[in-house]
């Protein structure tokens, strides 16, 4: 069985256009968290795994339902920015149960996960080192797709000059151009780290980080 890291198939707009009200679609998406967490909690129950591991990776799930559906009551202003926060949550509860095998950590303003700024240029900081010696690059989340990113306004990363090569310790900064968003929108996304022995991949995780535009 595949450790569930990404969860591409994201909810499709059909349930988004049949929502009556953003209120009512709140609502459904909360429950919609609160439900598809059974799933990974689930899979942390399959791994095994020893008890300190297994409590770290529950409570990490746990807390992402509670944050997830806390930016869906309280920050998210649209359908749309419904879909974003919780697709964000669902990304994040994948990364909770397969677990950070290596050190890997995604800052914006010296915050992970969550955090806010204003429209602009984002400065996205990328943290990590490989276990035992390993070296450790830039991923890429799907194919040719180097990050998996959703939001409510127009954002894109500046893919120019992006290091390739292997690192003993990741330290880099990444561009977030978010010139376009307005107050109020969200932004989620995801970037990739691999973990590389004699040139090859083998290990690779993401951390995914949800910005709320101020």
């Amino acid at each position: 069985m595949a450790i569930p890291m990404d969860y591409d198939n994201l909810r499709s707009d059909e349930s988004s256009e049949r929502a009556s009200s953003v209120e009512d679609y709140k609502v459904t998406c909360m429950e919609f968290i609160k439900d598809i967490s059974g799933d990974y909690l689930e899979w942390v129950e399959y791994y095994k795994l020893a008890s300190g591991e297994d409590k770290k990776r529950r409570e990490e799930i746990v807390a992402v339902i509670e944050r997830t559906n806390e930016w869906i009551a309280k920050v998210a202003q649209t359908i749309k920015g419904v879909d974003v926060v919780m697709n964000d949550g669902v990304q994040k509860m994948a990364e909770s149960t397969a677990g950070k095998p290596f050190q890997i950590g995604v800052f914006v303003n010296q915050k992970a996960s969550y955090t806010m700024t204003k429209p602009g240029i984002i400065d996205v900081n990328v943290k990590a080192a490989g276990r035992e010696g390993r070296k450790v690059k830039l991923g890429f989340h799907h194919k040719d797709q180097r990050f998996r990113i959703e939001s409510t306004g127009k954002v894109f990363f500046d893919e120019t000059n992006l290091p390739q090569e292997e690192f003993d310790l990741i330290d880099i900064h990444l561009k977030l151009h978010a010139e376009e968003c307005k107050q109020r929108d969200v932004v989620s996304f995801t970037v990739i780290v691999s973990e590389m022995q004699n040139g090859q991949e083998i290990d690779r995780r993401g951390a995914s980080t949800i910005i709320h535009i101020v």
